[in-house]
């Protein structure tokens, strides 16, 4: 009976142990992936090669300091004309229309006045009496030398015929401001109308008239820009203007396509700064494109100094509450938020300042870890 009793009793001890022991067995069980702790976060084999992370040493490259700009595509005022007419007139004909083509020598308008008439009239008559004057001067000359006149009628034959050889030129200038050409000028030829020759190639920006219209000599018919010589003028704040200099590499493009650049050089800084404290920088393309119009706005990023940088892809570089961190490699799939002081970025790479010399890095899909850690540790 006793020994009955004893073997119930220990029965009873064993299973109470049993019970006892459970919730520390579980406990003890290790878990799937290592919840994240302060700024670290492990995956499980499995978590990293669905995520595709990639760890790599960090490595030195040489990399430009890019400058970031805006500006407007320009051309130089050598190559903007404004067109009028000296003498004024009635527009009678005009065919053109703003963003026409035009090239230099192509008739642009055509203008009628009384005072043309007139003007042509004046040329020959005086060109006429000169023919006459200059018969009455040599002759006068002939007899003073032979001493058959006095002085006086010799000098003043020669003023007249002088004089008239300045009306004769003065009218010419003023029938060659209207485009009239004097070689061809005779009683037959003379015209009421006169033409407007575009004196550039370019194109149509402005048109100021219509037809019927009386024009003064102080307005202007039209504007023409030159775009062969298309320049981009940048803005840039004082405190840079000392890096810049003639020569650097201007990489520019519109906000309508980013994607699209186009190349060009600094040619010219200016040496003054305006109220904005900045300053304003001139700068030639490689390449003329019709696409780029005159005032059309650009983005620009100028390359600065050339410098050998320790730089990771940009992938590997994570942006949290406006700060920059990488993962480091801790070994054992675990990985450190480590914060970084970032420098200039391109061709795909991202300077890091701060000292990272021999580390192992994540370059690749490095948000997957900023996601995990930040939602506690949760299996992706």
């Amino acid at each position: 009976m006793k020994k009955i009793t004893w073997i119930i009793y220990s029965a009873g001890l064993f299973l109470l142990s049993c019970k006892e022991n459970k919730p520390t067995q579980k406990a003890e069980e290790p878990a799937a992936a290592t919840a994240p702790v302060g700024n670290e976060v492990q995956l499980t084999p499995a978590q990293l090669k669905t995520a595709g992370i990639e760890i790599k040493a960090t490595e030195n490259r040489d990399m430009h300091t890019v400058l970031r700009v805006n500006g407007v595509v320009d051309v130089p005022p050598q190559n903007i004309v404004s067109v009028s007419m000296p003498l004024g007139g009635y527009l009678k004909s005009m065919p053109l229309l703003p963003g026409m083509q035009v090239a230099k020598g192509q008739v642009m308008a055509v203008l009628e006045d009384p005072q043309y008439i007139q003007l042509q009239q004046d040329y020959l008559m005086a060109k006429s009496k000169l023919r006459y004057l200059e018969a009455d001067f040599n002759r006068q000359k002939e007899l003073n030398e032979s001493k058959a006149n006095s002085d006086k009628v010799f000098q003043q034959a020669r003023s007249e015929f002088e004089g008239q050889k300045i009306l004769l030129s003065a009218l010419k200038q003023k029938l060659q401001l209207i485009n009239i050409n004097t070689e061809k000028l005779s009683e037959e030829t003379i015209t009421r109308s006169i033409a407007i020759h575009a004196p550039i190639s370019g194109y149509v920006t402005k048109v100021n008239v219509n037809t019927g219209k009386y024009v003064n000599p102080t307005d202007v018919l039209f504007e023409l820009i030159n775009p062969a010589d298309l320049h981009l003028s940048l803005t840039v704040f004082e405190k840079d203007l000392a890096d810049l200099a003639a020569g650097q590499l201007v990489k520019c493009y519109t906000t309508a396509k980013p994607g699209e650049q186009y190349l060009a050089e600094i040619h010219l800084i200016t040496r003054n700064v305006d109220e904005n404290r900045s300053g304003e920088v001139h700068c030639h393309f490689k390449k003329y494109d019709k696409q780029l119009l005159p005032g059309m706005f650009m983005n620009a990023e100028i390359e600065l100094q050339h410098a050998n940088v320790t730089a990771v892809p940009d992938d590997a570089v994570v942006k949290w509450e406006n700060k920059h961190y990488i993962f480091v490699s801790a070994g054992n799939n675990k990985f450190i938020m480590t914060p970084v002081e970032t420098g200039t970025s391109n061709g795909g790479y991202t300077e890091i300042r701060t000292d990272i010399t021999g580390k192992q890095v994540v370059t690749r899909n490095a948000y997957t870890l900023l996601m995990k850690m930040k939602n506690g540790g949760e299996e992706g």
